[in-house]
């Protein structure tokens, strides 16, 4: 190795180790010039709360439980996308739709062929006194899902319901219409299998159609129920970063006695808190005007 290269190197190393001294000393004066060699800084997370010490190599959100409470949940090891407010504003904000008229949110809520499923009902209730919601449900959450259990005026609509009233070319189409109609989608609970469906594009199903053609500038949240083995398997993290590149975000599971006899991380999350965490969300924006499509 030459001269040169080797002051090169010396150089690196001495920039390097200011760098990092100036990043664990907290001091905001030093000044380091960029180059390519040198280790980037540590990113700036203003909408993640910083993890705390722990013993294992998982990472934590703050999700709101109740109103003014956090939960900690346990989450995979790589960090997507998760939410995590800092204030809980003190009055509903419902949605304007450009004539000052306010309406309420428009909550379209889908349920997967998860077990977790059983509990759609007690989670349309949980959203229908606060919002106006449709449910999607696939043919596998039927298995579990009670029709006499959901609010009389929230309807249930299937894979069967997709192209029952399309006849003609420039017929409504389902699932762009409950897309255009949303606000917001709500996936709980995302079983395995549509998890891996939505990851790789695939719209095979009234529900996926709804996500492959889901406008991403409105949120679209998940709440995924799985074995906890299923939940750790290397697919569902890759799946998760997926998702995450869509900007579409992840209300964890929670560890407690699954429905196989496992006890273990991959329950959904209880329909209180996916209730919480959506309207929060949603006050915490503010009062907004609905798009020209929503209103």
């Amino acid at each position: 190795m030459t001269y040169s290269a080797n002051c090169v190197l010396l150089v690196a190393y001495l920039l390097g180790s200011i760098d990092r001294l100036s990043w664990n000393l907290g001091l905001k004066n030093i000044s380091v010039p960029s180059a390519p060699f040198l280790p980037a800084d540590p990113p700036t997370l203003k909408s993640i709360a910083p993890p705390q010490a722990q013993s294992t190599p998982t990472s934590k959100s703050l999700l709101f439980n109740r109103p003014g409470e956090f939960a900690s949940l346990a989450l995979p090891p790589t960090l997507p996308k998760f939410i995590a407010l800092t204030e809980v504003p003190s009055s509903d904000m419902l949605i304007s739709q450009g004539n000052n008229t306010p309406r309420k949110p428009r909550v379209l809520l889908a349920a997967s062929g998860s077990v977790a499923a059983i509990k759609f009902g007690n989670l349309c209730h949980c959203f229908s006194d606060w919002a106006e919601v449709k449910a999607v449900a696939t043919q596998a959450s039927m298995h579990f899902i009670d029709k006499a259990a959901l609010p009389k005026d929230v309807p249930l609509y299937t894979d069967e319901e997709e192209w029952l009233s399309w006849n003609k070319i420039g017929d409504n189409v389902l699932h762009i219409e409950l897309r255009r109609w949303a606000d917001v989608l709500v996936i709980a609970p995302l079983s395995a299998n549509t998890l891996g469906k939505i990851a790789g594009g695939l719209c095979d199903n009234l529900l996926t159609c709804i996500v492959r053609a889901w406008d991403y500038s409105k949120p679209l949240f998940v709440a995924p129920a799985m074995n906890t083995f299923m939940w750790t398997n290397p697919f569902t993290e890759r799946h998760l970063m997926l998702m995450d590149e869509l900007g579409i975000s992840l209300i964890p599971p929670v560890s407690k006695r699954l429905a196989c006899g496992d006890y273990g991380n991959g329950a959904m999350a209880e329909p209180s808190l996916i209730y919480s965490t959506i309207r929060i969300f949603f006050e915490s924006r503010g009062p907004r005007v609905a798009g020209s499509n929503n209103s």
